[in-house]
C-alpha cells in the first residue's frame, strides 16, 4: 500500500529510502502538477531547486520530469541554492510556483519537499490540503518524461538564481557601510545552502568574514541537526570568541533561518533576535507597518507595537499562516520562533541572508555590539527570557495527552498566575505579566515542542517543567 503524504507546517518530510523515495517525491510533484493546472497554469514555468541533502539533486530532478510532462516548463537551479533566493526566483521570472527539494532544520536522514505560490510564499493551509487531495495513490497516476528529452524540447532550463537575487537585495539594503566597516564576523552556515553567501556579498572592503562548516557535507558533522539553536550553534559561538570576533551569523541548512551570537560566544535566541530586526525597521530605518507574528514567538513585538503605534497580528505557527497575513495586511516583518523572518518588498519567505545583513547594519549604524543590542531593546521593552524543550512521546497516547492537557484547567503554573488559554496552535497558556507556555506538537516531526517566554530569568525552566507535567511526560 502507498504512503499516505501529508503536509505539515511547511511541506512534507520523510526518511530518505524509507518513505522519501523517488516514487513518492514524483507522486508529490504530480498532486502539485495538478494543482497549478487546476488553477489555469497549463504551459506556465516552475522554479525547482535543491539543498545540500543527499541526493537532492536527483529528487529535484525527478520533479522536473513530472513537471514537464505535465506541459509545465521548469526552471531548474543549477546547484544548491538557499529557500529564499529560489523564492524570489518565483517573482523574478513570473512563475506559476516553485519546488524545493529540502528538509531544511531536520535531523541528516531526512529530506523533505517544499511548495510555494506564484508571489514566491508558502501556499495557504487550504490550498496544502488541495495538493494532498491531488497527488495519486501510486506511480500509475504520474506522468514523466524522461530528463534528456524534456532539456531537448526546451520544458526543462538550468539557471543560476543568485544574480537577480543580489540585484533586489541591493533595493532592501547598502551593504557597502557594512563591508567598509571594519567587522569581524564569524558565519556558520552548517553545511548548508547559505554557505559562500556572506564572504562573496561582503568582500572587497575591511570587514573580515570568517566561515566555517562550508563544504557539502549531508552528515552535518559536529551537530544534531543544522538548525541554528544550541547545541548546534555551539562550535560557531566558541570560533567567535578564539577570532575575537564581533559576531556570529548562523543560516540553517536551506538559509531560511537566522541565529546570532555575541561577540562574547553567547547564544542570542530567536525571539531576541525578532525583537531586534522589528526595533531596527522601526527605530534605524524609520518604517512602519504592521508586524505578524507566529504565537510561539514574542511578547516584545506586541510591547513594540504599542510604542511605535503599529498593528502586530498573531497567527498559527508555520509560514503557511504566516506569508498570507502579511500579503493581507502589507506586513512590514513577519517571522516565527524558529529563527525565520521575512520583510516588505521581499517576499513573503524567510530569508536569513537579508536577515544577517540587516543585524550587520544594526550594528554599523547604531556602532554597538550585539550584547549592546540587546540591551537597547530591553530598554524599550524590559527583560524577557526564553527557552524550548523538545521531547519525543508514545505516538499512540497522542490523543490521551491532549485530553490531560486540555482537562488541567490549572489555575497556576509555576507560580504564575494563567489568565486565558489559546488553543490557536497547541496549547499556549497566557500567565501574568506577560509571561506564557505553549505547549504543542510538531507538524514536521514525531515530537512535542514545550516553549516558555517569561520577564523572570529564574522562572523560565519551572514553566517548562509545569509544562511536561501537564502533559504527562517525565523529563
Amino acid at each position: 500500500m502507498s504512503l499516505q503524504i501529508k503536509f505539515g507546517t511547511d511541506g512534507w518530510r520523510g526518511v530518505i529510502a524509507e518513505d522519501y523515495t523517488f516514487d513518492n517525491v514524483r507522486r508529490c510533484a504530480q498532486g502539485f502538477a495538478r494543482y497549478l493546472l487546476a488553477l489555469g497554469r497549463h504551459g506556465e514555468w516552475v522554479i525547482v531547486g535543491h539543498d545540500r541533502r543527499f541526493a537532492s539533486e536527483r529528487f529535484a530532478a525527478a520533479c522536473a520530469e513530472v513537471l514537464a510532462a505535465n506541459g509545465l516548463h521548469v526552471w531548474l537551479t543549477d546547484g544548491p541554492t538557499p529557500t529564499p533566493v529560489i523564492a524570489y526566483a518565483v517573482l523574478d521570472k513570473q512563475a506559476a510556483g516553485a519546488i524545493n527539494i529540502t528538509a531544511s532544520h531536520n535531523p541528516p536522514a531526512d529530506n523533505g519537499f517544499k511548495v510555494r505560490d506564484h508571489r514566491g510564499g508558502a501556499i495557504d493551509p487550504a490550498g496544502l490540503q488541495q495538493i494532498e487531495s491531488l497527488i495519486p495513490a501510486d506511480l500509475s497516476g504520474v506522468k514523466r518524461l524522461a530528463y534528456t528529452e524534456a532539456e531537448a524540447q526546451g520544458r526543462i532550463r538550468k539557471f543560476d538564481a543568485a544574480p537577480a537575487y543580489i540585484e533586489h537585495l541591493k533595493h532592501l539594503i547598502d551593504w557597502e557601510p557594512i563591508k567598509q566597516a571594519g567587522l569581524k564576523v564569524v558565519v556558520d552556515p552548517m553545511w548548508g545552502n547559505g554557505s559562500g553567501w556572506f564572504p562573496h556579498l561582503l568582500a572587497g572592503g575591511k570587514t573580515q568574514i570568517v566561515e566555517i562548516h562550508d563544504a557539502r557535507n549531508p552528515i552535518f558533522p559536529g551537530m544534531r541537526r543544522p538548525e541554528p539553536i544550541q547545541p548546534n550553534v555551539d562550535a560557531g559561538l566558541a570560533k567567535t570568541v578564539e577570532v575575537g570576533a564581533d559576531v556570529c551569523i548562523i543560516t540553517d541548512g536551506d538559509a531560511d533561518r537566522l541565529g546570532v551570537g555575541d561577540e562574547q560566544g553567547r547564544f542570542i535566541d530567536q525571539l531576541r533576535v525578532f525583537g531586534l530586526l522589528a526595533l531596527y525597521l522601526l527605530d534605524v530605518r524609520g518604517q512602519r507597518g504592521a508586524i505578524v507574528k507566529a504565537l510561539s514567538t514574542t511578547s516584545m513585538l506586541d510591547k513594540l507595537g504599542r510604542l511605535y503605534q503599529t498593528p502586530v497580528y498573531t497567527t498559527g505557527v508555520g509560514f503557511k499562516y504566516v506569508a498570507p497575513k502579511m500579503i493581507e495586511t502589507d506586513a512590514m516583518i513577519g517571522g516565527e520562533e524558529s529563527g525565520g523572518y521575512a520583510f516588505r518588498n521581499h517576499v513573503p519567505e524567510r530569508d536569513g541572508i537579508l536577515a544577517g545583513l540587516f543585524v550587520l547594519d544594526m550594528m554599523v549604524r547604531l556602532n554597538k555590539k550585539p550584547s549592546q543590542l540587546i540591551d537597547l531593546l530591553f530598554d524599550k521593552v524590559g527583560e524577557h527570557y526564553y527557552d524550548r524543550l523538545d521531547t519525543t512521546f508514545p505516538q499512540e497516547q497522542r490523543a490521551q495527552i491532549q485530553q490531560r492537557i486540555l482537562s488541567a484547567t490549572p489555575t497556576e503554573l509555576a507560580g504564575l498566575k494563567v489568565e486565558g488559554l489559546d488553543t490557536t496552535d497547541g496549547y499556549k497558556f497566557l500567565l501574568e505579566d506577560g509571561n506564557w507556555l505553549l505547549i504543542r506538537f510538531s507538524g514536521t516531526e514525531p515530537i512535542m515542542r514545550f516553549y516558555a517566554e517569561t520577564t523572570r530569568a529564574d522562572k523560565v525552566q519551572p514553566i517548562l517543567e509545569a509544562g511536561m507535567n501537564l502533559a504527562g511526560l517525565l523529563r
